[in-house]
């Protein structure tokens, strides 16, 4: 038994952190479902640019689509949803199996929207129509900002995928967020089985703090902020609140880890997956670092309930000059404005390419 499938039985479900028509067409990730217990898949508008860009899987499709009129913004769903809808076909017997628990694919909303909780709210909705499938994920920005949208959308039961996570306060709001959706669901008399993961960045801790600590404590932040979280976490699930809401029919919101790809090139490819093993939670990873960690990782310790050390790695880092609350909110904007900016590029691939296929059919 390979690492990934050890990681399945400890508990941690592993998703896949890319999405590319060849990955379907070519049956990997099939293979990946059935050989390392890989249940679900997440998207984002970076990976959905190296995809487009770098292929012509999608040349058709999109000079069809042009033909028709439609615009950049457009034709890119139209893609992202044919594409997502095959993979959530894949993971389907996974999400009846597990009653839901597992099986998930994500696609993201416009990130210029962010700031707009109704306009926010009007795409999710609609896409998550559009998509028909009952396994599709809409990911939505855990921002101040976006609170509203997630409270909102959990009311109208729509399965969130809330993103851009990266300190305990920050996944207690999205989980707050969650909670009184379902209330507003209980009071109108809804079921309340509406699914949400809230993930948690990982990796981008140590990137922002690599030239800032001494060698004792690079890398070790990002894995201190995911125990913290952990017992956030676990503390939600323990509380009496929740335990009301679950005796109602709620189900947990689960803890996501993501941007777990190794950065650092001193540091193992496997590092984040090897240090964040936890049951009940989630690993989403990029495909290198997937098949690094079924080629040679191994599970390791389960993360402690407690927060093991975190409390004491945290002060450390703060004693260093850190401010580690401020970092978390500017790394939050920051991710935020960075994937406007995987937005704006994506949309400019789609536009370019798609009218160089409608000169090139006409020539």
């Amino acid at each position: 038994m390979n690492a990934a499938a050890q990681l399945h039985e400890a508990g941690q479900s592993l998703w896949l952190d890319n999405i590319t028509r060849g990955l379907l067409t070519s049956g990997q990730l099939a293979r990946y479902i059935a050989q390392a217990s890989v249940t679900g898949l997440t998207s984002n508008p970076t990976i959905f640019d190296k995809a487009i860009a770098g292929s012509k899987d999608y040349d058709a499709q999109a000079r069809k689509l042009r033909g028709r009129g439609l615009e950049p913004e457009q034709l890119f769903f139209e893609l992202a949803l044919d594409d997502l809808k095959k993979a959530a076909a894949l993971f389907r017997p996974i999400w009846d199996q597990t009653q839901s628990r597992d099986g998930w694919v994500s696609l993201e909303v416009s990130p210029r929207l962010a700031s707009d909780a109704n306009s926010t709210i009007a795409q999710a909705r609609a896409l998550h129509e559009r998509a028909a499938t009952p396994n599709l994920l809409i990911k939505v920005p855990g921002t101040v900002e976006g609170l509203p949208a997630i409270e909102a959308l959990i009311f109208y039961g729509v399965p969130l995928n809330v993103t851009l996570l990266f300190s305990d306060e920050q996944y207690l709001a999205a989980a707050g967020a969650y909670q009184r959706g379902l209330e507003r669901r209980m009071a109108a008399g809804l079921d309340l089985n509406v699914a949400s993961v809230a993930s948690l960045f990982i990796s981008r801790w140590d990137h922002a703090t690599v030239d800032r600590l001494p060698d004792d404590l690079k890398d070790k932040l990002g894995v201190a902020m995911a125990r913290r979280a952990y017992r956030a976490y676990r503390g939600v699930q323990a509380s009496p609140h929740w335990k009301g809401l679950a005796a109602a029919g709620a189900r947990p919101q689960r803890l996501l880890f993501a941007s777990t790809g190794t950065k650092n090139p001193a540091k193992p490819d496997t590092y984040y997956i090897e240090a964040l093993a936890a049951p009940d939670t989630i690993n989403t990873v990029p495909q290198p670092t997937l098949d690094a960690f079924i080629d040679h990782g191994r599970v390791g310790a389960m993360l402690p309930s407690d927060g093991g050390d975190a409390d004491e790695v945290v002060a450390r880092v703060q004693g260093a000059g850190i401010n580690v609350p401020e970092l978390a909110s500017t790394l939050q904007l920051e991710g935020a404005a960075s994937f406007v900016k995987s937005w704006d590029d994506l949309l400019q691939v789609i536009s370019s390419k798609s009218a160089a296929l409608m000169v090139e059919a006409r020539s």
